[in-house]
């Protein structure tokens, strides 16, 4: 809609606001009037018209079997539409149009905002099923008639109420119709059973349906007046009432035909079961964290029970291997950590990679800067955990045999993401200036326990490759390149 009202009109930036706020909210008006609704708005010349926007019923059958948008019309072709927008007011006269065998009854309303008509709907009826209507269609009918008219005189959409159709009740999911007293007039077979499911024993009909909503919601004290006031439809509202038998989710609507509120339309839905899912998956949710929470408690103890052994070995080498175990389950538990705050099993590894970088660099022999650059961004968590493992053992082999006691140098992780969420690819380096490879080092034969961890876990579990190779000038690079998926 934004490109054919930008290319072929003239409307400004708030009209076309406007325009929007209708659209998300004609499904109500197709359902009530058992119709297809066009928006035709005329072009920047005045000679023709466009069509920006379309809905189809739910409630019958579709009179257009192609899709109108995008469609232009000259002035002229089309009475109804100018009478409208010239006039600025309904139009129904004239006889049905037979499109493909079936009779159409056409009608325009115009679309008025501050005083202006920005365009035209065009509301076509199938009469192909036209009967005897029921109470429930003459009720939709009548609801149809006002909000047309609300429209043609700018007072609907509200301004404000963004609507999200399909988080908010539709007309068949139950509609009640008020007078301007908040008195029930009607209310259909799904809007009954609605308010069956949250206590009331008898029909709803003549009933003051705020009073009754408040009465029936699970109070303590005096009944809510706030409650009262919205389910009445005074104003437009959306709200729930949970009671013990169930959640009834609501929309008020004022009908204010000519300016002053006729009545209102409350839609309702029966949520119950929506409700308890969504609650479900929080208490799901929160066992996962609590879970992921417990294991980095776990993995702290371990790596602290070893610290201790560390410190109460007399082997200098036993020792090490022991700060390197534990250094290996740190990086573990700064995952779960990481997962222990999220809602859902993806990290930014970003912050668990700067992590790691500084419990590495606490074993730096001499003056050694580790710093990162690039962005590793969001990973899984199957691919977070033994990234992080690699991540560790390769900083600790460039800082355990790339430089000596007392020397300076640098230690740098650069981290390059790329691709689609088919082919995505994370490339790692991780290189320094130190003293280089030995000669005739090959890392897919080092016995290195280290090199080995990484060989299996880049390989194995990532599916991945991994090598090492002397930087361009001097010192090591190590090179990842593991397939991810993209960044959401």
């Amino acid at each position: 809609m934004n490109d054919l009202v930008r290319q072929h009109t003239a409307l400004s930036d708030t009209d076309l606001e406007w325009l929007h706020l209708l659209v998300s909210e004609w499904q109500l008006l197709s359902d009530l009037s058992f119709a297809d609704l066009v928006l035709w708005v005329p072009t920047r010349d005045g000679t023709r018209y466009v069509s920006v926007a379309q809905m189809r019923p739910n409630t019958g059958p579709t009179s257009y079997q192609d899709d109108m948008v995008g469609h232009l019309v000259p002035r002229g072709r089309r009475p109804l539409l100018d009478a409208a927008l010239d006039e600025g007011r309904i139009v129904r006269e004239g006889d049905p149009e037979w499109r493909e065998e079936v009779p159409v009854r056409v009608e325009s309303i115009p679309v008025r905002r501050e005083g202006r008509v920005l365009g035209v709907i065009a509301r076509n009826t199938n009469l192909l099923t036209v009967r005897t209507p029921s109470r429930l269609e003459l009720t939709y009918l009548q609801s149809a008639a006002d909000l047309a008219q609300m429209i043609a005189t700018g007072a609907f959409p509200f301004p404000g109420q963004q609507v999200d159709m399909d988080a908010s009740p539709r007309v068949g999911d139950g509609l009640i119709r008020l007078d301007a007293d908040g008195i029930v007039q009607y209310a259909s077979p799904n809007g009954l059973s609605a308010y069956h499911r949250l206590g009331l024993a008898s029909d709803i009909v003549g009933l003051h349906l705020g009073q009754t909503t408040a009465e029936l919601a699970p109070s303590r004290g005096p009944v809510d007046e706030a409650l009262a006031k919205v389910a009445s439809g005074y104003a437009p509202r959306e709200f729930e009432v949970e009671c013990p038998s169930g959640v009834i989710q609501f929309r008020a609507i004022p009908l204010k035909p000519k300016g002053v509120r006729i009545g209102s339309l409350v839609l309702l839905r029966d949520v119950t079961e929506l409700r308890r899912r969504e609650r479900e998956l929080i208490t799901k949710d929160a066992t996962i964290r609590e879970i992921h929470h417990r294991v980095k408690n776990n993995l702290q103890t371990v790596a602290a029970l070893l610290r201790l052994q560390a410190r109460r070995m007399d082997s200098v080498r036993g020792r090490e291997a022991l700060n390197e175990a534990v250094r290996r389950v740190g990086s573990i538990a700064i995952v779960h950590e990481t997962l222990s705050q999220n809602l859902d099993e993806r990290v930014e590894f970003d912050e668990i990679a700067d992590r790691v970088i500084s419990m590495v660099a606490e074993i730096s022999p001499g003056k050694v800067t580790c710093r990162r650059t690039g962005r590793f961004g969001i990973l899984d968590a199957d691919v977070a955990t033994p990234l992080s493992m690699v991540l560790t053992e390769v900083l600790q082999n460039a800082l355990e045999h790339a430089f000596s006691e007392g020397d300076s140098g640098t230690v740098e992780v650069s981290a390059v993401r790329g691709g689609s969420s088919q082919d995505g690819r994370l490339l790692i380096t991780v290189q320094d200036d130190g003293c280089g490879l030995p000669e005739g080092f090959d890392p897919r034969k080092a016995g290195n326990l280290g090199l080995q961890i990484v060989r299996t876990l880049v390989e194995g579990e990532l599916g991945g490759t991994f090598d090492m190779v002397p930087a361009p000038e001097r010192g090591t690079q190590v090179l990842l390149d593991l397939p991810v998926s993209a960044d959401r």
